[in-house]
């Protein structure tokens, strides 16, 4: 493609694409030609390092030669399949899908499937409401479930909603537990989660508005939340926080739903990223990195008392392309490959602590850098004012601007950089890497983050 070339297409998309998606977030958006593992790259052939890699959906790296020959032998095969008919690799996946469940959860269930992300919440919804007749919804500050009505009703940002009329069903939002920007102002090491016994104290008195103790009888259905909040920063929250609200939750008789629509699927080391703090939920949501980015596929898995068919029958939920046949197929081959490695998610970490403990060295000097954090290969940069704590969002999109620039350099040559942005003031690089990104290519992340830090910080 030559750059003439590239500039009219730029042009045909100002004129014919809607810039309701998140395309023009950036001012300069790119348009990339091809990828390769942990690489996409430009019309010049320039490599760009992807440390976002699909939003966390690509995490096996891009065109992962095992699941590609899967998805052309499905092509050749059974490409297409109307959603009421069965298939094998449909009830396979749910199989693996639902004993890894029973694994990490110590509980039976079931696997309904959709196509996407938002489209696992709506299932989701619907599922509590037909178990309990209650639209009423708790959910964290900083919590991501999605863009379809449903889930925007429950994704706390009133930005997603504005402008759409009334949420009649919007959720009763609660403080998540971001000790470095603590809601309550309090600090983590002598706390007590502080954040979980407000929320406790809600269940008190009906005056708190939430429950009746004289009838046992909660106005809220569930409580969703996501084990590491994505679009709100990648917040790691403390060890013992899950399993006391789980505690909370069942006393009261409030469903808990687990979203790892963003973080299952090893990005923690775990195939469930709850698996890390020993919380048992109801009800559990997943997409992105079931097939490894190359076709949509989500779903949900909850507990048979939830989904059995008789509270669940058919037609319930239905969706053209649920379950469709390209992304179970590859759902179960990306399932063989952690099945194949038993050490995949302890590798996993053992790349997350080193990529996270050299990006504590680099950024020591930074007094920009407030705080590093991470768990497995879902980690943090979190850019601050001088003060370490104020929120610095103009360098956090400089610094994003700049990575797409490409023109960084390492071993004579040069580079791009693609990050992403979040947290509750957009002050948060998250980065999100291929789980099979080498050490190598850790090193050269950090090379480029340091090249990146120290231009940025002249300007």
């Amino acid at each position: 493609m030559k750059e003439a070339q590239e500039d009219d297409l730029f042009a045909l998309e100002a004129r014919y694409c809607s810039y309701g998606d998140t395309v023009h977030y950036t001012k300069n958006p790119k348009l990339f030609t091809a990828c390769e593992g942990s690489y996409v790259f430009d019309a010049s052939i320039t490599p760009f390092l992807d440390l976002n890699m699909q939003n966390a959906a690509a995490s096996l790296g891009y065109k992962h030669p095992r699941l590609i020959a899967t998805l052309k032998n499905q092509l050749d095969v059974l490409p297409q399949l109307a959603s009421q008919f069965l298939h094998k690799e449909k009830i396979l996946l749910a199989k693996g899908l639902c004993e890894q469940a029973e694994r990490a959860f110590g509980r039976f269930g079931r696997v309904h499937f959709n196509v996407g992300g938002a489209q696992a919440i709506e299932d989701a919804l619907k599922l509590i409401r037909r178990n309990t007749e209650n639209p009423l919804m708790f959910a964290f500050m900083g919590g991501y479930h999605g863009r379809t009505l449903g889930a925007t009703a429950i994704t706390s940002s009133y930005r997603y909603r504005e402008g759409l009329g009334p949420f009649p069903y919007r959720a009763l939002f609660i403080p998540y537990p971001y000790c470095f920007r603590c809601y309550y102002e309090k600090k983590a090491e002598d706390c007590g989660l502080y954040c979980v016994r407000m929320f406790e104290k809600l269940f008190e008195s009906e005056y708190y508005g939430a429950y009746n103790p004289k009838t046992g009888r909660s106005e809220f259905a569930a409580f969703f939340g996501e084990p590491l909040q994505g679009t709100g920063g990648y917040i790691v929250p403390p060890k013992d926080y899950f399993p006391e609200l789980a505690r909370i939750l069942k006393t009261h008789g409030v469903l808990f739903v687990d979203d790892e629509v963003q973080m299952g699927f090893m990005r923690t080391g775990r195939l469930f990223a709850m698996e890390h703090f020993g919380a048992s939920p109801d009800i559990v949501t997943f997409s992105k990195a079931l097939t490894g980015g190359l076709n949509p596929l989500s779903g949900l898995w909850a507990d048979e008392a939830l989904i059995g068919p008789e509270r669940f029958g058919p037609g319930s939920t239905h969706s053209t392309f649920s379950s469709n046949t390209l992304g179970t197929v590859l759902g179960l081959e990306v399932l063989k490959i952690f099945e194949e490695n038993p050490a995949f998610g302890d590798q996993v970490l053992k790349k997350g602590r080193k990529f996270l403990d050299g990006l504590k060295t680099i950024t020591r000097p930074y007094k920009m850098v407030g705080n590093v954090d991470g768990l497995g290969l879902a980690l943090r940069l979190e850019i601050c004012q001088e003060d370490g704590f104020t929120p610095n969002y103009p360098m956090t999109q400089r610094l994003f601007d700049e990575g797409l620039e490409a023109k960084l350099e390492a071993n004579g040559k040069r580079y791009g950089l693609v990050l992403a942005v979040g947290g509750y003031f957009k002050n948060v690089i998250t980065l999100i890497p291929s789980l099979l990104i080498e050490d190598s290519e850790i090193d050269l992340a950090l090379t480029l983050f340091e090249q990146l830090f120290k231009a940025c910080e002249m300007r």
